[in-house]
């Protein structure tokens, strides 16, 4: 059971207000709403019955409602709940996903060697699960003619359309146009499917390397035999006789 600490209040205004649950001695209530430790209800209890039950149960009482009239306090290993949510917390920050905007910028009379390129780079944006933004520039007379820049934007998402959305629909701003490309599949999700085909890759080349060995061995076996027999034919004494 959680050695119990005395109870203590910070009245001072901009004083330190815990966030942490009441428990044992902490809760000063005449009486509580008491919940066993396998979730059944008990009911309506005097606080020190209820911090006797938690003894004799090896437990904690811990408040869980403390709005509730009265307080609803329950049975539990205070520590073991403690270390689970810290887990639990743990885990849910590591699944997170920060979304992530790249950003790849374009002039409207690019050739096709260059959108080829730009748009290898959307794509592999796209596959990792990360937003792209997509800055059309305009410069001199080319400010006049918008519609290039948006058949280009539009060209571009319908290339790479397998692998994402248009999130945010062309718009002029300045002297730019921007679209903002978001991809079908998560970060999380994405991150899994590249780690896969990392593995896959590195089984293959190691499937490729054991049969590369194999062959050099099979080689080298003969070769070795009939060194061995040359060497041992030119120390035959019968020869110089």
């Amino acid at each position: 059971m959680t050695e119990r600490e005395p109870f203590s209040f910070h009245a001072t205004t901009g004083g330190h207000i815990s966030t942490e649950l009441r428990i044992n001695d902490r809760i000063r209530v005449p009486e509580v709403r008491l919940v066993g430790p396998n979730g059944e209800t008990v009911g309506i209890v005097p606080t020190g019955d209820a911090l006797r039950l938690a003894q004799e149960a090896d437990l904690d009482l811990v408040e869980i409602a403390p709005m509730g009239k009265p307080p609803v306090c329950k049975l539990m290993d205070y520590g073991k709940f403690k270390y689970e949510n810290a887990q639990k917390a743990r885990e849910a920050r590591r699944n997170q996903t920060n979304v992530i905007i790249k950003e790849m910028k374009l002039r409207p009379k690019i050739d096709s060697h260059d959108y080829e390129t730009k748009k290898g780079h959307v794509v592999r944006f796209l596959k990792a699960g990360d937003k792209v933004k997509i800055t059309i520039m305009f410069r001199g007379r080319e400010q006049h003619r918008p519609e290039l820049g948006f058949r280009l934007l539009q060209k571009l998402a319908e290339d790479v359309q397998e692998l994402g959305f248009v999130e945010s629909a062309p718009k002029q701003d300045g002297r730019n146009m921007v679209m903002v490309l978001g991809p079908h599949k998560k970060k999380a999700d994405a991150k899994v499917e590249q780690q896969a085909a990392k593995e896959s890759k590195a089984a293959e080349r190691a499937a490729e390397a054991a049969e590369e060995r194999a062959e050099r061995a099979a080689h080298v076996g003969p070769v070795a035999q009939k060194k061995e027999r040359g060497r041992s034919e030119n120390l035959d004494p019968e020869i110089d006789a």
